[in-house]
Parts: C-alpha cells; sequence; structure tokens
C-alpha cells in the first residue's frame, strides 16, 4: 500500500512540475527582427512584435492592431486586453507593428497611400505574408484593429490591401486619403482633417481609394467605425466623411438599411447605423458615442463578433454574397459579400468586455480624456448563423470539441491535470484488484 501511495505521489508531483513549466512560458509580445519578416523597401523605423497564445488555432487569423500616436507598444496593447483575452480563448494571433521614434503612422504620403508604395502600409502587409507562412495562417482571415492614428492605419490598411484584409474596427480614426490634407511630415500630423476641415462627396472618396489600388476589382473588406460626438483631438465630422466614403467603396445607399440606439454598462450611449448588402448582409456599420471624448474604450465584445472571433471558429462569418459582384467601379460598384446572418437587433442594456482603457494623447495634443476602466459592448449588434462558405474559400479543418483545431505539441493546464488524474485512478484501480484476489 506503501509503494501504491507513493507512485500516486510521484505522478501528481511530475504532472503538476509540467504544469508550473508550462504556465511559466505565458504568450508574451515578442519582437520580430527585420531580417526575419523579410522587411524590404518600406521605412527602417517601422518594427514588427507578435503574439501568440499558448494555443493556437489551426490555420490561425490573423489581426494587425495598431497603436495611436505617440503612445508605447505596451500601453497599447493593455488598451486591447479584450482582443488579447479573444486570442487567448479562440487561438489567433496578433500581430503589433510599431512606429518606433515617430510621433504617428504615414497615411498621409503618396507611398503609404499607394498599394506596394513603399510606405507604412507595405510595411504592415509584409508582416501579415510573414505571418501567413510561419504560423500556417488563413488568409481569408485577416483583420486590422485600432484606434486614433491606428484607426486612421486601419481604414488606410482596409484601402490599400484590400486583397489582404477581410475587415476592420476603427476608432477615432479618419477617412483614408483624407490625411494628405494638409500632411506634415515632421510629426506625421493633419490639421485640417484632424480638425474636420476635409470634406468630399462621396463619389470623390470613393475615387480617391479606388485609386489607391488602380485595376483592383476584388472583394472588398466590410468595416465598424466608432466615434464620440465630443472628440475634441478627431472632430466628429470625419465620422461622417467616412460613412459617405465607405458607402461609396461597398457599392451602398448613404441611408443605412437599420438603426438603433444602445447604452453599454459603463453608460455609454451608442446611436447604431448598419448597412447590409444585395444579399441582406451587414458589411458596414457606424457607431456614434453620444458626448463620447476621444478616448473612450474599445467595444472588444463587438468587434470580436464583427470579425467572427467571438468563438472558436474557423470560417469567416462573411459569405461570398455572388459570383458577379466587385470591388466597386466609378459609380461605388459592387461588394463581393459580406456577413452572413441576420441583421442587427436592438437593445437597450449592453454588457462590459475586457476592452481595456483607450489611447493616449494624439500627435503632440494634450492626452485624450482617461484612459482607464472597462471596455464595453451592448446588446447582440449585427448576429446570426454565419453563411455558406463562398466559392473558393474552404474553410479550414475543425476540431470534434466546436471548431478549433490546435497546433500539436503545446501542452495546457487542463491536459496536465487530466493526465494526474488518470494516474491516480489506474493506480486506485490495481490497488482493488489485487486486494480482491488476496
Amino acid at each position: 500500500m506503501r509503494r501504491i501511495q507513493n507512485r500516486a505521489l510521484v505522478v501528481a508531483s511530475i504532472s503538476l512540475g509540467l504544469l508550473a513549466a508550462t504556465s511559466a512560458h505565458a504568450a508574451s509580445v515578442v519582437k520580430v527582427e527585420r531580417s526575419t519578416w523579410g522587411a524590404s523597401g518600406v521605412p527602417d523605423y517601422v518594427n514588427m512584435h507578435v503574439y501568440v497564445p499558448d494555443r493556437v488555432a489551426e490555420n490561425p487569423p490573423i489581426v494587425v492592431a495598431s497603436h495611436s500616436c505617440s503612445t508605447p507598444l505596451s500601453g497599447f496593447f493593455d488598451s486591447i486586453s479584450g482582443i488579447r483575452a479573444g486570442a487567448d480563448r479562440n487561438g489567433f494571433i496578433i500581430i503589433l507593428p510599431e512606429a518606433a521614434g515617430r510621433n504617428c503612422w504615414d497615411v498621409g504620403t503618396t507611398k503609404s497611400l499607394t498599394h506596394d508604395g513603399g510606405g507604412d502600409t507595405q510595411a504592415i502587409a509584409q508582416m501579415v505574408k510573414y505571418a501567413l507562412t510561419k504560423y500556417n495562417g488563413n488568409p481569408q482571415r485577416v483583420y486590422a484593429v485600432g484606434g486614433s492614428s491606428g484607426a486612421m492605419m486601419t481604414q488606410a490598411l482596409l484601402a490599400v490591401y484590400p486583397d489582404i484584409f477581410r475587415a476592420g474596427a476603427a476608432r477615432a480614426g479618419v477617412p483614408a486619403g483624407c490625411w494628405a490634407d494638409g500632411f506634415d511630415p515632421s510629426n506625421q500630423w493633419s490639421g485640417n482633417c484632424a480638425g474636420g476641415r476635409t470634406s468630399k462627396t462621396a463619389q470623390q472618396w470613393g475615387d480617391q481609394v479606388r485609386a489607391m489600388y488602380p485595376g483592383y476589382t476584388g472583394h472588398r473588406p466590410r468595416l465598424q467605425i466608432f466615434h464620440g460626438t465630443a472628440d475634441a483631438t478627431i472632430n466628429y465630422n470625419n465620422h461622417r466623411e467616412a460613412i459617405k466614403e465607405w458607402t461609396n467603396v461597398l457599392g451602398l445607399s448613404e441611408t443605412p438599411t437599420s438603426t438603433d440606439t444602445m447604452t453599454t454598462a459603463n453608460r455609454t450611449t451608442y446611436d447604431r447605423q448598419f448597412w447590409e448588402n444585395e444579399c441582406g448582409q451587414t458589411v458596414f456599420e457606424a457607431w456614434s458615442g453620444r458626448d463620447g471624448a476621444h478616448s473612450m474604450a474599445y467595444e472588444a465584445d463587438a468587434i470580436l463578433e464583427f470579425f467572427g472571433l467571438d468563438k472558436a471558429d474557423a470560417v469567416d462569418p462573411e459569405a461570398d454574397c455572388s459570383a458577379s459582384s466587385g470591388s466597386g467601379g466609378s459609380g461605388g460598384g459592387g461588394t463581393g459579400g459580406s456577413d452572413g446572418g441576420a441583421g442587427p437587433t436592438s437593445t437597450s442594456a449592453g454588457s462590459a468586455s475586457a476592452g481595456g482603457g483607450g489611447d493616449d494623447g494624439v500627435g503632440g495634443q494634450p492626452p485624450a480624456d482617461g484612459t482607464g476602466g472597462a471596455g464595453a459592448t451592448g446588446g447582440s449588434g449585427p448576429s446570426g448563423a454565419a453563411g455558406s462558405t463562398g466559392a473558393g474559400e474552404e474553410p479550414a479543418p475543425a476540431s470534434e470539441s466546436g471548431g478549433c483545431a490546435y497546433a500539436v505539441g503545446r501542452a495546457t493546464p487542463e491536459s496536465w491535470y487530466a493526465a494526474a488524474a488518470m494516474g491516480l485512478a489506474l493506480l486506485t484501480s490495481r490497488r482493488r484488484h489485487r486486494s480482491g484476489r488476496r
């Protein structure tokens, strides 16, 4: 009996020791050397960092999260804690680009606003291509998110690289191309655009986006935009201009398909607008935060749902709408599909998410209102079952446990607990068997 007890203790000790070793190697943000991610012909101040969760989905989605002006990478990563929690749960990878030593991202020069033009946007595109190869990522599931300058970068990436990005979420940003109006290379700032003084027709905005990748006729990414009506850093007029731009690019009416109002758990009230394409799929959302300042919390739950990353699922929620859909011509054109499922649902209260605080100050401006507090998202928003897989899009294989297959060789705490329990059960069974023979 003593021998059996000793064996049980050995099994438990080994299991717990392995668990401790696993915990000691928890996921963290890691810098990737420029020579490794293949930086070529792009600015030397742009660096790549990556967050790979302990459990990585098979053919993992990729999320590019771009920081705001003058915000340390660590502080920005803390502010998107809800996105990080989603990565830990569901196994997607986060790329964190960094404009080292710069005030803001360059989203105002011709280089950055041209496909493969050699600017900041191309540097990020090269990071994505590296990550897709390195981690066997899913090229149909690449997304972008960011606030302030990061939101400007998000809209620029969707405009300049629609062939790479499937969707984006931008908080307190500006329309793609707006930052070029009065852009100052010395501090990467545009007073005209930031002040809300840049205005174009929907057609002019759309033509400007289409000129960023001449001849492109493929799928255009869907988009969420968030903006506080009392934003003193990036004027709220940019929200209205972005609506004109993206409805034209996506081939939509400027009049939304539906609207609602909801209040989050942190008492932020949003007036929301939703646009559906010809197949009844939501491809564009505009959230206006009543009296919201520049540095509102990230609505992490809503963003993850919009990307289809709120659950372990290997397929993007946007099904191809029709084989004939395009990228939008001179009149706006069509869009190659969007969000499967039902339209938006209204609610009067929301649930808090671990969205983290907002960003720091921007472009030498005073820091925006408080950066603390949990993010929040209200209601279910656009939801519904995903549409069928579109032509040419092959979903990654799913595991029997619910659709997210993890890479072989990555131990989890649950697996070591299970091993310990199985070992103890086996020893107890042997002990009872021997006792019955005596």
